[in-house]
């Protein structure tokens, strides 16, 4: 059953084609179903297509969970913007993000999420990623503290640590998503105020 007709498109545009077409098949159907001979055929397209934009399953997944990654960090930087430049505002609005980020992306998201567990490439991946929130937080906290670059970055790595925790205990319906981001602004304030 093809999504849409074969027609020859570039590179880029089938790719987003593929890609849309997992995570239509992870929403209605779970990651189990999640196989590229499966998208490939959805897509109306020859299973070498699908390798050849994602070589492996893992890497498919790994594609799926950077585009929507890309969409949160994306509403982050924008959001942060418009932020008035204050330790407070700033952490409430990256808080808040982290915190909406889990809740807005989908069950998708989660499920994702779920499979990348286990996988020696998707493991590396994921641990890529947090770095990279522990970069995102380092250099947009470093105005509102005195620490020095390696101290900042270890609490950083804390931070997303705890974010990481509070999200657990909020998707499992123990705090509410306001009460997990004001929990996780109110940790940012404490450890990296130029007061503490």
């Amino acid at each position: 059953m093809s999504e849409t007709p074969t027609r020859k498109l570039p590179k880029a545009q089938r790719r987003e084609q593929l890609l849309d077409i997992a995570q239509t098949i992870v929403r209605e159907e779970g990651t189990d179903a999640l196989t590229l001979g499966y998208v490939a055929e959805r897509a109306g397209v020859s299973k070498p297509i699908a390798y050849e934009h994602f070589k492996t399953r893992s890497g498919l997944l790994i594609a799926l969970y950077e585009q929507i990654d890309a969409q949160q960090v994306q509403a982050l930087l924008e959001a942060l913007k418009r932020t008035r430049k204050r330790l407070e505002d700033v952490a409430r609005v990256m808080s808040a993000a982290y915190m909406h980020c889990y809740t807005s992306a989908g069950p998708e998201w989660h499920a994702i999420t779920a499979a990348m567990k286990g996988d020696e490439e998707m493991e590396a991946f994921h641990r890529e990623l947090l770095d990279s929130y522990v970069a995102i937080y380092r250099e947009t906290l470093a105005p509102y503290s005195n620490l020095e670059r390696d101290a900042l970055h270890l609490r950083c790595v804390g931070i997303i640590g705890a974010a990481e925790a509070i999200s657990r205990d909020m998707l499992r319906g123990l705090v509410d998503e306001a009460t997990a981001a004001e929990t996780l602004a109110s940790l940012i304030v404490s450890w990296l105020s130029r007061k503490a």
